[in-house]
């Protein structure tokens, strides 16, 4: 039997971190009910019978007979039904501070406008290897509440800064922000609201690790907070960062210490660099030992369709970045795989095209001229891709992704990057970037 415990619990929103908070609470016993503005809200399948629903739109007198609201990250605190019950006094909270209420357990909380899940996932992953009982979730994968189920010794969370807009001192052992830049502004209004959003992560934090390279990365926290910062230049003592060679060879270090050759790791990119390097500085804060780490980061491959590795063909490494659909995704990966090629000699070649939405390819411009060899063209927009990029390097035209992937082949050499990442959705040809991507790994293991 249920132990009813104390007032009422009112989750707002339902989906996937809804119907986890809404579970949650109803195992511990306590009372609780949900409301949603969608008359068939995703989930609401999968809570018990005993809970109270009301769907359809949020129940404002519901509402405000909670002793607290657990807000889900797709809702916006600042729509009229939550500022009436704010306007109450009644707290408004996120299924994380519901978690950190829970557990007195470790946890790294990460956040960022970019390279969060990759991040989340290698940091998991090093602590997995190195014997540490880990959960990891959040924002990414299994919601925070469902982690509980495993009793880790250590939570490892993405949290997005909806998530931490409703979260006060989480108390992490250790938190980073990885980077800074205009995102959400339609939620959160302007740079700084968002900003301050991504800055409630630092709130009784034990330790700190901030991007060297984004001055907005770096909390103001007591002096007495140890601090430990990444970067893509070379690092002071015990901090890290990158040891350049006369010859091009890029070391990931700490301090004067050479670790790790860039070229050593799968995941290829001064961008990925930069994320390895974060992971570093988050292992050594919880205590991983550092060959552990590196151990791991050799074997680590990339999250699938974000630049991963597939292969090596002939001296001739294989990227899979179907998830690079707008030219900004496009063009991070092509500078930071084109930066990271060594020698320098050695070129891309890009496979380009799909549906193009309107953007403005002539952006790719310098950074074809600059890195690529090829550039072989697919899907639906390529006149239009082609009358953009006139002039920058070679443009080719495919029919099919199959014969995309046997052209770059024809026009690379040793040392060279072949890169699927489009800058386009896939619709014209695949039912989504995913089946785009497993088509050209499927595609590349049949080269030989």
């Amino acid at each position: 039997m249920l132990i009813q415990r104390g007032g009422l619990k009112v989750v707002a929103g339902l989906g996937v971190s809804g119907v986890s908070a809404v579970n949650f609470l109803h195992e511990k016993g306590y009372q609780v009910a949900v409301t949603d503005s969608r008359e068939v809200p995703p989930g609401h399948d999968q809570i018990p019978a005993t809970v109270k629903t009301s769907f359809g739109q949020l129940d404002q007198e519901l509402l405000l007979q909670a002793e607290e609201i657990i807000i889900s990250p797709g809702l916006d605190p600042k729509i009229p039904e939550i500022l009436a019950a704010i306007a109450q006094g009644i707290p408004v909270v996120s299924e994380i501070q519901i978690l950190r209420r829970a557990t007195d357990k470790a946890i790294v909380a990460i956040t960022g406008s970019n390279a969060k899940s990759t991040v989340t996932t290698l940091i998991g992953l090093m602590a997995k290897d190195a014997g540490k009982k880990v959960a990891v979730g959040g924002n990414l994968g299994r919601p925070a509440l469902d982690l509980t189920k495993d009793d880790p010794e250590l939570y490892i969370l993405e949290l997005s800064s909806f998530q931490l807009e409703t979260t006060s001192n989480l108390n992490a052992d250790v938190a980073v922000v990885l980077n800074l830049s205009e995102d959400h502004l339609d939620r959160h209004g302007d740079m700084f609201a968002y900003h301050t959003a991504k800055h409630r992560i630092f709130q009784g934090v034990k330790k700190v690790v901030h991007n060297r390279d984004d001055s907005l990365t770096r909390p103001l926290v007591p002096d007495a907070t140890p601090m430990q910062s990444f970067g893509l230049n070379a690092p002071d003592l015990n901090q890290y960062g990158l040891l350049r060679e006369d010859d091009g060879t890029m070391w990931l270090s700490r301090g004067r210490e050479r670790l790790i050759k860039s070229s050593d790791i799968y995941i290829q990119g001064t961008h990925n660099v930069a994320n390895a390097l974060a992971c570093l500085a988050l292992g050594e804060a919880i205590g991983l030992p550092l060959d552990s780490m590196l151990n791991t980061l050799k074997d680590f491959k990339g999250l699938e369709h974000r630049c991963e590795f597939v292969k090596e063909v002939h001296g001739v490494r294989y990227y899979n970045d179907s998830k690079g659909t707008n030219i900004g995704a496009t063009l991070a990966a092509i500078d930071g795989l084109g930066a990271a090629i060594e020698p320098q000699h050695a070129k891309v070649a890009i496979i380009l095209g799909g549906q193009g939405k309107g953007q403005d390819f002539t952006a790719l411009r310098n950074s074809l001229q600059k890195y690529v060899k090829v550039a072989v063209l697919i899907g639906e927009d390529q006149p239009i891709i082609e009358t953009a990029l006139q002039g920058t390097t070679t443009l080719l035209h495919a029919e099919s992704l199959k014969q995309a992937v046997e052209l770059c082949q024809k026009h690379t050499h040793e040392n060279d990057v072949v890169l699927l990442s489009p800058a386009c959705a896939s619709f014209d040809m695949f039912t989504g970037y995913p089946q785009r991507g497993h088509r050209f790994v499927e595609y590349v293991n049949e080269l030989n």
